[in-house]
């Protein structure tokens, strides 16, 4: 195994603050893109998509749990499959608390193609509390290019996909696959994939920073079981 040099403490300063330099202007570019993404124009979903999950059958809209932005986590396991992709397991292993999502206004799901039946054996062995659903009668994975053709059979990816609501109507913000996922599951990096973003001052475009009256700024977070909802 190729190991990194032996130095100094006093070189590794040195070589710690050269690299400083370079980080500081990849979170600036990152920031600049995520700006970006949120100046993003969005579409309006009319497609009456109905889901099977814990409670029974499900609309887009309930998947919000009355919150107004949704970032659903498509799930890799076709209806054949006896489990889900281990891949996209990895990646649910790693989603934080959703409280922290939650009060910013924001709801995290996962929807797979599996009929809700053979999810939930899967769901209890991973020990997972999360909300899924089954989109096995519906056309939502293929529309949301999750579900496709290739070399005449069905495939599948992974992906995550953001949506924003005013009132009724539900907007299909953004969506990002595979590569696109890699370094995303944390609060705040989920968050930036959507259109308002972390809700704080700092963020452009500006006046989206209390468009839920959600707390912003490390100064408000909370302890996951002292948000009140």
């Amino acid at each position: 195994m190729s190991l990194p040099e032996i130095v100094s403490r006093e070189e590794w300063h040195a070589a710690r603050e050269e690299l400083l330099v370079k980080e500081k202007v990849l979170t600036r570019a990152r920031d600049a893109l995520n700006a970006e993404r949120r100046r993003l124009p969005m579409v309006e979903i009319t497609e009456e998509y109905v889901f099977d999950g814990g409670d029974g059958k499900a609309s887009l809209l309930d998947l919000f749990d009355g919150s107004q932005q949704l970032v659903v986590h498509h799930f890799m396991f076709a209806p054949e499959w006896e489990a889900g992709c281990r891949s996209c397991s990895a990646f649910l292993d790693q989603i934080g608390h959703l409280a922290h999502l939650k009060a910013r206004g924001t709801s995290f799901a996962v929807v797979s193609r599996a009929p809700f039946p053979r999810i939930l054996p899967f769901k209890a062995r991973m020990g997972w509390t999360l909300p899924w659903y089954s989109s096995y009668d519906n056309g939502f994975n293929r529309d949301f290019r999750v579900t496709f053709e290739q070399s005449g059979q069905l495939a599948e990816r992974p992906g995550l996909s953001c949506f924003l609501r005013d009132g009724g109507r539900v907007f299909h913000t953004y969506s990002a696959y595979e590569r696109g996922l890699d370094g995303l599951g944390s609060t705040t990096s989920l968050l930036d994939l959507t259109a308002l973003g972390r809700q704080e001052e700092w963020e452009e475009p500006k006046g989206r920073a209390s468009g839920l009256g959600a707390p912003a700024g490390s100064d408000r977070i909370r302890y996951h079981d002292e948000y009140e909802f």
